[in-house]
């Protein structure tokens, strides 16, 4: 542990499940910021928070905060992540990163102009079993890999009215589940070449289902099915010429994976033994790369979030999917 000072930028959801597990992790949380003083009082209460701010722009002048987490919808992480970062925070953003990729260009531009720290909070990426996974695949344990796919499929809700299904908020399956199997894709068998995708649009004109077609370098395949009105199995995939990898429910949480054999022999099953979420570990990941003086992660670097950004402004593209501006 650093020593760093956190904030947290909204009090929704999400920002209790990450600051629970910044507890779990032993880390500082300094300060919560909210629109509303009686919710940040509350969250400061319920986590123990010295500081409690009833705007973000008394979170993001706070001196005794160094990096802000970023825990609104997507709508608003330029807004939110650009005010931090103007205040020369560091900025860990809640995934998907931005609405878009032009979005999320301006985000990287202004952290690089004021030499900080700024991060998508893919969580995923930085799970023991995603390091492990990324360990066999270094050292060529399933051969040349040819194929991959991973679903994030949710029975959530067809309310016309919720955030997920209006796109004034940036709402469908892609963004909110979609993000996930993708940045795998990419993670795995690096930017696609040629993208190919389908979808079927809900009553508001946000998506409900997504499916994506991938092809990578070297011919590799990967495809992905994301949903939020139907849950499958959130399983997913790597297939190689020597060997694959299958990981069990639910693959973007602390979960198990097998490596088998062609002939069906289970060479190495890894099983995740993690306290909390799992959301700690991003988090340490972060501290550790300002403690070092650097300002961009080896496991997502920033352009490659503002890149995966634009193959999801292209499967929008293809399935008709247009946010109002």
């Amino acid at each position: 542990m650093t020593g760093l000072r956190w904030g947290i930028l909204a009090t929704g959801g999400i920002a209790h499940a990450f600051t629970s597990d910044l507890r779990t992790a032993g880390l500082y949380v300094a300060a919560v910021g909210s629109r509303s003083a009686a919710s940040a009082n509350a969250f400061a209460r319920q986590f123990e928070i010295p500081r409690a701010h009833a705007s973000y722009q008394e979170l993001a002048e706070d001196p005794g905060v160094d990096i802000i987490y970023v825990a609104t919808p997507h709508p608003a992480h330029l807004e939110n992540a650009a005010l931090a970062i103007e205040h020369g925070k560091h900025v860990l953003i809640e995934k998907p990163v931005t609405l878009d990729a032009d979005q999320a260009r301006a985000i990287g531009d202004l952290a690089a102009d004021r030499g900080v720290l700024a991060m998508e909070a893919m969580w995923t990426r930085y799970l023991p079993h995603m390091l492990r996974i990324r360990e066999l695949l270094a050292d060529g344990a399933l051969g040349e890999v040819r194929a991959l796919h991973a679903d994030h499929t949710q029975k959530i809700t067809d309310d016309p009215t919720h955030r997920l299904n209006a796109l004034e908020l940036g709402g469908g399956a892609l963004l909110d589940l979609g993000i996930y199997p993708v940045s795998f894709a990419w993670d795995v068998l690096g930017a696609p070449e040629t993208i190919t995708a389908a979808g079927r649009l809900g009553e508001t004109g946000a998506d409900a289902e997504v499916a994506t077609i991938f092809t990578h370098a070297g011919g590799a395949v990967s495809t992905t099915l994301s949903s939020a009105r139907a849950a499958g199995p959130n399983t997913a995939h790597v297939i190689g010429t020597e060997a694959r990898i299958d990981i069990d429910r639910v693959w973007y949480t602390p979960t198990s994976f097998r490596v088998t054999a062609p002939d069906g022999t289970v060479r190495e099953t890894y099983v995740s033994q993690v306290e909390g979420r799992g959301m700690q570990y991003q988090a340490l990941y972060a501290e550790q790369l300002i403690a070092d003086g650097r300002h961009d992660s080896d496991l997502l670097p920033f352009d490659e979030s503002i890149r995966i950004m634009g193959t999801l402004d292209e499967v929008r593209r293809q399935i008709g999917v247009v946010y109002p501006r």
